[in-house]
């Protein structure tokens, strides 16, 4: 009888490239592909590498399991307890999001399940995303006393003023087509078809001239976003002080114990 695979020797981000096109795949299914230090380190350091290949057109970023990505790991940021350590770890993770931008390579979200928190701010940090049509995106941290401010700078760079404001306060989940109909998704597939809808798409933009492309990207944003470095500052403030702070401490035990939160704690 084969052995099964023992996830924690099966690394958390997979990578393989092929005809110009290199995929990246969260591989923490049973963790919901959490963006914990080890994630963000692994996605850099890809990041950081594909940056460098020139035989690299397009990526795709895609997940393992069921869901996308659940956003960040609430009990690692609880052992981290202090404001400056949380800091610590939002600024890493804003770093990865802007080095998503900052790529020469058009980044493709192919997101098969859930997007959750910094898992949504992934999806809206990516340059596409193609979604199948029972995905779901939240930014639920205000339910649970930490509002989503750092996935507010990317959602509020795709979405309208005021359907990211929706989002990011009531916490309820949008659905695959609402989100394609609010700009958060490019394409809306069943989930037989997303392979292909990702595949063909990533093969357009990689028969284009990479050096077009490359200065095109960078110009769209640098006209677009010229503060972002800014408010990503701003926001990993935010949220760092908001884990910090009473309300998010039990917010996380609640999230964690599976219980609904007692706002008379602290």
């Amino acid at each position: 009888m084969p052995s099964t695979p023992d996830p924690v020797l099966e690394p958390v981000l997979r990578r393989e490239d092929r005809d110009g096109i290199a995929t990246l795949t969260l591989n923490r299914p049973a963790q919901m592909n959490l963006l914990t230090t080890g994630m963000l380190a692994a996605l850099q350091d890809s990041f950081d590498s594909i940056r460098k290949n020139k035989d690299i057109r397009v990526v795709i970023l895609a997940a393992a399991g069921k869901g996308f990505c659940a956003g960040h790991d609430l009990k690692e940021i609880r052992e981290l307890r202090e404001q400056p350590k949380i800091a610590k770890l939002f600024a890493q993770c804003s770093d990865m999001m802007m080095s998503i931008q900052n790529l020469p390579q058009p980044v493709i979200a192919k997101v098969q399940g859930a997007a959750a928190a910094a898992g949504c701010q992934l999806v809206a940090q990516c340059d596409l995303a193609v979604a199948v049509d029972t995905a779901k995106f939240v930014t639920s941290g205000v339910t649970w006393g930490f509002f989503c401010s750092t996935p507010g700078v990317a959602i509020g760079r795709n979405l309208q003023r005021k359907h990211a404001m929706e989002m990011l306060l009531t916490g309820e989940p949008v659905g695959a087509q609402r989100a394609m109909e609010w700009g958060l998704v490019n394409r809306v597939v069943p989930v037989d078809a997303l392979d292909n809808e990702v595949l063909s798409l990533a093969k357009v933009i990689a028969s284009k001239p990479p050096a077009t492309v490359a200065a095109g990207k960078r110009a769209f944003y640098q006209q677009m976003d010229m503060d972002l470095p800014r408010a990503y500052a701003l926001a990993s403030e935010v949220i760092s002080s908001s884990f910090a702070h009473a309300e998010g401490k039990e917010g996380m035990a609640a999230f964690i114990e599976k219980r609904p939160p007692d706002w008379t704690k602290g």
